[in-house]
């Protein structure tokens, strides 16, 4: 006997499905403030089971960032998300051809609109990823940092406005990028972290580190985030999936 929900899994694993997660270990890239991850292997085969210990910060590798992490007031934590916003409809807005030609490429409310122009407004509810192919530089530290010769890191980001547009005049749910942080390095050394402050501290979650976006269409996706309960967790890193109709 068959029901909705046997239907509806036959169906969605037609379509295709793109893992958007970094495999991570002691060598992969991290925020410069963290220590590497550490793997230890406590018991062997030999022992009668294989068994590792892990070891490392909970903002590492494709990770989530709960309201918590940067906004005390909020106290929302990794478990406290609520399941059904784990699991939402996918924008991608791609701005990988900026990023190549300006390392230090800004996210405009100007560069949302533009897309909107092409694919339609973003529909409320939504996870929406900036794609920027960050993500190609990995496994190397030194070129997601991307630093000059006075220590100056890189990367690309989302401005304010833009975080403001797609969660005051679009509603949003979350939203995700390739690099280690939301807001662009150039402009870290005078507003810190202007842009992840204000996601977190309006309540709505992100998840950094996401790979793979450029196998992913602009819209008709749907993203699933999985990560485990760890008991009063402001970041872990997560297990992150894109189902792609193939007619997209």
């Amino acid at each position: 006997m068959t029901n909705k929900l046997d239907d509806l899994l036959t169906e969605l694993k037609q379509f295709k499905w793109v893992d958007l997660t970094h495999e991570f270990g002691p060598d992969s890239p991290h925020f410069p403030a963290f220590s590497a991850a550490k793997f230890e292997t406590l018991f062997t085969h030999e022992d009668g089971f294989f068994v590792k210990q892990y070891t490392f910060p909970g903002q590492y590798g494709t990770h989530i960032d709960p309201p918590v992490h940067f906004e005390k007031n909020q106290d929302v934590y990794d478990s406290d998300i609520e399941l059904k916003e784990l699991f939402l409809p996918l924008v991608v807005i791609d701005q990988s051809h900026q990023v190549a030609q300006n390392a230090d490429y800004i996210l405009t409310v100007a560069d949302i609109q533009q897309w909107e122009s092409e694919y339609g407004t973003i529909p409320p509810n939504t996870f929406v990823a900036l794609r920027t192919d960050w993500s190609k530089r990995w496994p190397s530290q030194e070129s997601f940092e991307n630093q000059d010769a006075h220590g100056q890191n890189h990367y690309p980001g989302w401005s304010v406005d833009a975080l403001k547009y797609i969660y005051e005049e679009r509603q949003a749910v979350a939203n995700g990028h390739e690099t280690f942080d939301t807001d662009p390095a150039i402009l870290q050394p005078e507003t810190g972290f202007a842009g992840e402050y204000y996601v977190l501290s309006q309540g709505h979650y992100q998840i950094e580190l996401l790979s793979h976006l450029d196998e992913v269409p602009a819209t008709g996706a749907l993203i699933s985030i999985s990560v485990p309960k760890a008991e009063n967790a402001p970041g872990f890193p997560a297990r992150v999936f894109a189902i792609v109709p193939e007619e997209v």
